[in-house]
């Protein structure tokens, strides 16, 4: 969700001013997400990368974040939206931890979207927590290194139970991953937009999804196989 501090900046606005605007859009892309039937939305709110920011504007992020949880919990939770945030929540503040807490209890055994938010997180991290998890257990003689998989080893990320995504989608111009999901994006299809985040509105996701509609899914077989197995 790339863009918010440049589209203040486009207003002479200050950048947290963006920040406040790409929570509207969030509040958007959740809702025509849930309406659509699509099962999983990944959010990457604040990578751990994002600690090198001004320390004011990191303090007001995460105020907003804490902020919004309060603020929409109640409806996500009537709108049976599974909340879930992935990350190392160690350094974020108490306040904060103990609402993530709380939201992801109240809403585990919801059926709906499975809304995720990344925050503190970053796809090295994810990787370095997995393989440390596998150390452990053959360490204390549960596994051999010979037991160690692909399957193992990712079944250790932060999203092991959910399905890989299908669809990356970049706001605001930048044309990388950022160390967004490394392990999980190996087949994603991916789309870059110049369109800054709070002005990512229904139109914009709707082109995303379109882009989506027109790719073929081969992961390694041919075109031509795919087409034999379509009905």
């Amino acid at each position: 969700m790339d863009g918010n501090g440049r589209w203040a900046k486009q207003r002479n606005l200050p950048r947290h001013a963006g920040h406040i605007a790409g929570v509207e859009t969030v509040r958007e892309v959740v809702r025509i997400s849930a309406e659509l039937g699509i099962g999983v939305l990944t959010l990457f709110a604040f990578s751990s990368e994002n600690w090198r920011r001004p320390r004011e504007e990191v303090g007001l992020l995460m105020n907003l974040f804490l902020t919004a949880l309060q603020r929409e919990i109640t409806r996500l939770h009537k709108n049976q939206v599974q909340l879930r945030i992935i990350g190392d929540r160690t350094a974020l503040p108490k306040p904060l931890q103990d609402k993530i807490d709380s939201a992801e209890t109240l809403t585990q055994h919801n059926t709906g979207l499975k809304l995720v938010i990344a925050a503190n997180y970053g796809g090295h991290w994810d990787l370095t927590q997995a393989a440390r998890q596998l150390y452990e257990q053959i360490r204390a003689g549960q596994i051999t290194p010979e037991d160690v998989t692909q399957e193992r080893l990712g079944a250790h990320t932060c999203l092991a139970n959910l399905p890989d995504p299908d669809l990356f989608i970049r706001t605001g111009g930048e044309q990388r991953i950022s160390n967004f999901l490394l392990w999980q994006l190996a087949y994603t299809e991916l789309y870059f937009t110049e369109t800054l985040w709070p002005d990512f509105n229904t139109t914009a996701f709707q082109q995303a999804l379109r882009f989506y509609a027109t790719r073929q899914r081969r992961f390694g077989r041919t075109g031509d196989q795919i087409q034999q197995d379509t009905p």
